[in-house]
């Protein structure tokens, strides 16, 4: 035991010791001060009747009993004030403790580092170092009395920021760095992370309800008295303004909070607004306010499906409406239709890049409303089938690649090429599209003979094509280019071994099985043009032993220079035309049975040529103003034109209908054929097949060609069953036959 005479004097170790942390919390203390109270802290750590020994802790305890009385002093000052008053006190107080605190716990380190850390070894969790201890006891003794007044007084100024007013934020910020460094216990007081209950408890629970009390009141006063879009500025304001404050003053786990009640009370229940809305913006382009809906409804889960829906079906219905506006005419014109359809996609497709952010459920919204008009629209339905804009996108294409462009044109060529592809995407009849497309090449082709043509432009065509539906789909485009390279040195060679001719010759050899030509008609070649014809039949046949050239002279072509009129023009005729002209080199007047006896051409072909050259105004009936298979005809001497140049080549209107219908009935064919070797590789594959089964597979291997028929799908399965490919098991069941 101690003797009185040392108690006596540790007391008085105690009080000088009391006095200097008084001094320390009044910051009235001198740097010689402050090595004179570290070295009371040591002297009173290491007399031998309190020291450093488990049942000596006496200064721990009289370090615990000051904070407590100074703490009580402290309060009492604090009693008087509330609201922000309380707030500025409470900062004041709060910063001169804390640094008061952090110089005692320094004059303390003997302490700290030897007893206290000696007691915590052996899971003394009571003994706290002498910073920790301050803290523990401003939480006891000040903050947990005072809270609930700070919280009101906290919660008061964010409603008065809310509302517009300036504020000290911070006060805001300083009260609640407190409360999240008050969340020490004596449990766990070096964690890392400081526990969060006593910030929870005092500040975010009541917090959060004022927030969600204030935004409920907020947002139905702002939607009663504003339009949609005005609505949802301000909620973009919300969101901002709640983010900028988070980030200022509160912990970062009370975002996510925060913003969940914003996203319930001012997106979730307004719902329905938004979807109500969202029609009139699209109507007027209100990128600005679509990209604010897009963004509010994608931070609720679901919240952009309805509008997804809304928008496919608002692009169908403007894609139809679009083409309905226009003439009966316009709509079988290539251009106008492929260009209403543009319209509509890069106006929408715009939508999607801006508004929503290329979002993929809404690309794919725009995706499935573009399938849906294009392919079934006024223009289908006038003309009674559902390839027509597979027809019409094939002609478009024509129409660009016809011309020989040069410099900048080119660029724009390719470029609205670009764009005839997005459209060739959305076409479901894609194997239309390659026949007329076919037809079509073949034609530039021919007519471009020896000349470049816009052979870049072709590549690049085929080049996509090929990529979007594979190297079957573009082996014959390929194989004509191939034909006209070949060709072309083939009339080369025929020139050096034969020398010059009578006539300006070139000719297209081309391989049937890869040209959709049909086979030449009946026709007689005048004398002018028999001798070349003659010459390179010769060539060929002894060049290319057994092989066989049909003549296509209803596609071929040539130029007349005339002499029978004012002016020596030129005329760019088919041959056709060219035979049925040169017949006036003989007579001036002919009759039709006439003609019909020296060309060959069929009546109903030279019905036509001949309706063609009365209505240029280059022939005319002797009697009457209309061609008929009795007329007389003679050349019109009075004939006139600005252009010494003229292009008088018209398509004969019933090759171009027969021309659709071949490709039709062609392509009803090879679908078939199609069909039936996807059915085949299914069962060879799977041996047994469901019936249900084999149709799904059938329509997934070809969607990318055509939609096949159901019916058209088991017509063939019938087929292959009679030839022995396929045979009936159980019910509805399939077995390949090997």
């Amino acid at each position: 035991m101690s003797s009185p005479k040392n108690d006596a004097n540790l007391e008085a170790m105690w009080r000088d010791l009391k006095t200097g942390i008084e001094q320390i919390y009044d910051n009235n203390i001198s740097k010689s001060d402050y090595f004179r109270l570290y070295t009371l802290v040591y002297d009173f750590c290491t007399s031998t009747t309190y020291g450093c020994t488990p049942s000596n802790n006496q200064l721990h305890k009289k370090l615990t009993y000051f904070f407590r009385g100074h703490l009580q002093c402290v309060y009492n000052k604090c009693e008087d004030f509330i609201d922000e008053p309380l707030l500025i006190h409470y900062q004041k107080l709060w910063d001169e403790y804390r640094f008061s605190s952090k110089v005692l716990s320094g004059v303390c380190a003997y302490l700290n580092r030897h007893w206290v850390r000696r007691e915590r070894e052996k899971s003394r969790v009571d003994v706290l170092e002498v910073y920790h201890l301050a803290l523990v006891s401003w939480k006891d003794h000040l903050l947990e009395p005072l809270k609930r007044r700070m919280s009101n007084a906290v919660l008061k100024l964010i409603e008065k920021e809310r509302n517009g007013e300036t504020v000290n934020t911070r006060l805001i910020s300083t009260a609640l760095n407190s409360y999240i460094e008050m969340g020490i216990s004596c449990n766990d007081p070096y964690a890392e992370h400081p526990s969060l209950y006593l910030y929870k408890e005092a500040f975010e629970t009541p917090f959060l309800s004022e927030t969600e009390l204030f935004y409920a009141t907020e947002s139905a006063s702002i939607i009663r008295k504003n339009p949609v879009s005005e609505f949802m500025k301000k909620i973009e304001n919300w969101f901002f303004d709640e983010q900028r404050r988070a980030r200022l003053y509160l912990h970062e786990s009370t975002l996510e909070f925060l913003v969940k009640i914003l996203e319930n009370i001012v997106i979730c229940k307004y719902m329905e607004t938004f979807h109500a809305e969202f029609q009139t913006l699209l109507a007027y382009s209100k990128i600005e306010d679509l990209k604010r809906m897009y963004q509010f409804l994608s931070r609720v889960s679901g919240g952009l499906d309805q509008l997804k829906i809304q928008f496919e079906d608002y692009v169908t219905t403007q894609g139809l409406e679009t083409i309905e506006k226009y003439n009966e005419s316009d709509l079988n014109d290539p251009k106008a239709y492929i260009n209403s359809i543009l319209e509509v996609h890069q106006r929408f497709n715009s939508v999607v890049i801006a508004a929503f952010d290329s979002e993929v459920g809404f690309a794919t919204a725009l995706d499935k409303a573009c399938g849906k008009f294009i392919n079934k629209n006024a223009v289908t339905e006038s003309s009674g089938s559902s390839s027509k804009s597979a027809e019409l996108l094939a002609k478009y294409c024509d129409l660009l690649l016809k011309k020989k462009p040069s410099g900048a044109e080119e660029m724009e060529i390719v470029d609205n090429l670009n764009q005839a592809m997005i459209i060739f995407k959305y076409i479901e009849e894609k194997d239309i599209f390659q026949s007329f497309y076919s037809k079509m090449l073949a034609k530039r082709l021919v007519q471009q003979m020896n000349s470049s043509g816009n052979d870049d432009a072709e590549t690049i065509m085929i080049s996509k094509l090929r990529e979007a539906c594979g190297f079957e789909y573009t082996s014959k485009l390929q194989r004509m280019f191939q034909d006209v390279c070949v060709s072309r040195d083939l009339i080369e060679q025929f020139k050096n071994v034969k020398g010059p001719l009578d006539v300006d010759f070139s000719i297209n050899v081309i391989s049937s099985s890869s040209w959709p030509f049909n086979q030449s008609l009946t026709f007689s070649l005048p004398q002018e043009l028999e001798q070349s014809v003659q010459k390179f039949n010769s060539f060929y046949c002894t060049k290319f032993n057994g092989r066989k050239l049909t003549w296509l002279h209803g596609m071929s072509r040539g130029e007349l220079i005339s002499k029978c009129f004012d002016k020596p023009y030129t005329f760019q005729a088919s041959t056709f035309q060219m035979a049925v002209l040169l017949q006036f080199n003989i007579v001036s007047t002919l009759t039709f049975s006439q003609l019909e006896e020296s060309t060959s051409i069929r009546s109903d072909i030279l019905l036509q040529v001949l309706q063609a050259l009365t209505k240029l105004k280059l022939v005319k009936d002797t009697d009457s103003k209309i061609i008929t298979t009795s007329s007389s005809i003679m050349l019109c001497p009075e004939y006139r034109n600005k252009k010494l140049k003229v292009n008088i080549n018209v398509p004969i209107k019933s090759e171009m209908k027969s021309e659709q219908e071949v490709v039709h009935r062609h392509v009803e064919e090879d679908r078939k054929l199609l069909i039936q070797a996807a059915i085949v590789r299914i069962a060879k594959i799977r041996k047994v097949v469901k019936h249900h089964i084999l149709l799904a597979e059938v329509l997934n291997q070809l969607s990318s060609r055509f939609k096949p028929k159901i019916p058209v799908i088991k017509k063939c399965i019938d087929i292959l069953i009679e030839k022995e490919y396929l045979k009936r098991v159980e019910k509805d069941s399939y077995c390949y036959v090997a």
